[in-house]
């Protein structure tokens, strides 16, 4: 709440900097020039960041492979954050600044406008950071975000970050999903039997979602794997048999 309150009294900054900025057209057709053709890529700017000054020179995995522009940010910001020993920080931090984006909608259509220079974006990336007292990791990522226009996909990058820092403690996600919700019970034995499976040393985080869609039964994910269980599935399975004449020389 205390760091939503610091983003929303930067806000009218942010306005201020974006009207003293306004640029002539020239200008801004240079500056999507050099945001839709810059001069690093993804992997190299996420790969530049996660050896920054700053970090300790020491070798760290990767507990996910993630893959894409979202995943290459993510596992830097990650790599970033475990050097300097401020993972937790790192992630409270991110997740508070995504959560302060979406209350606004000012702010959240400043970090989706690619006709924003990137050095205004910057400028109020640091007045945010420093009202915001952020860390020196989690202000330098948002800056690198900021200048090759990244600032829009800051949500998925989030997202991403977190799965690693789940598996950094050794948690596991498990998305169900079910036509109703789980009683107590059957969530608390189904809870149970993914820990079996899963092993010792991991913890289970169960997510119920609902899809009345799916008919009736469960739909399982986790560590990208997918148990699909659903009636709904069921149904095609036994329609494509029905429809195999293979099948039906057998009978």
């Amino acid at each position: 709440m205390a760091f939503a309150n610091r983003i929303r009294s930067s806000l009218p900054r942010v306005s201020k900097i974006l009207k003293s900025d306004s640029l002539s057209a020239a200008n801004g057709s240079a500056a999507h020039r050099a945001l839709l053709c810059p001069n690093f890529t993804d992997s190299e700017l996420s790969r530049n960041f996660s050896t920054a000054p700053g970090t300790k020179d020491v070798k760290v995995k990767v507990p996910l492979a993630l893959f894409g522009g979202s995943g290459n940010y993510a596992s830097a910001l990650y790599i970033a954050a475990v050097k300097s020993n401020s993972l937790d920080k790192v992630e409270s931090e991110i997740l508070d600044f995504v959560g302060a984006m979406t209350k606004s909608p000012m702010f959240s259509q400043f970090t989706r406008d690619l006709s924003v220079p990137a050095d205004t974006r910057k400028k109020a990336i640091e007045d945010i950071s420093a009202q915001a007292k952020l860390s020196e990791i989690t202000k330098n990522f948002l800056l690198v975000l900021a200048d090759n226009g990244r600032l829009k996909n800051i949500d998925t990058i989030a997202k991403r970050f977190v799965e690693l820092t789940m598996a950094h403690k050794g948690v596991v996600k498990v998305i169900v999903t079910s036509v109703i919700p789980l009683p107590v019970e059957e969530e608390k034995e189904l809870k149970e039997t993914l820990q079996d499976l899963i092993g010792k040393g991991k913890t289970v985080k169960l997510e119920q979602k609902i899809d009345p869609s799916i008919m009736g039964g469960l739909v399982v994910e986790f560590q990208q794997k997918v148990f699909d269980m659903s009636i709904k599935t069921r149904a095609r399975q036994f329609e494509r048999y029905l429809r195999d004449p293979i099948h039906w020389d057998n009978l």
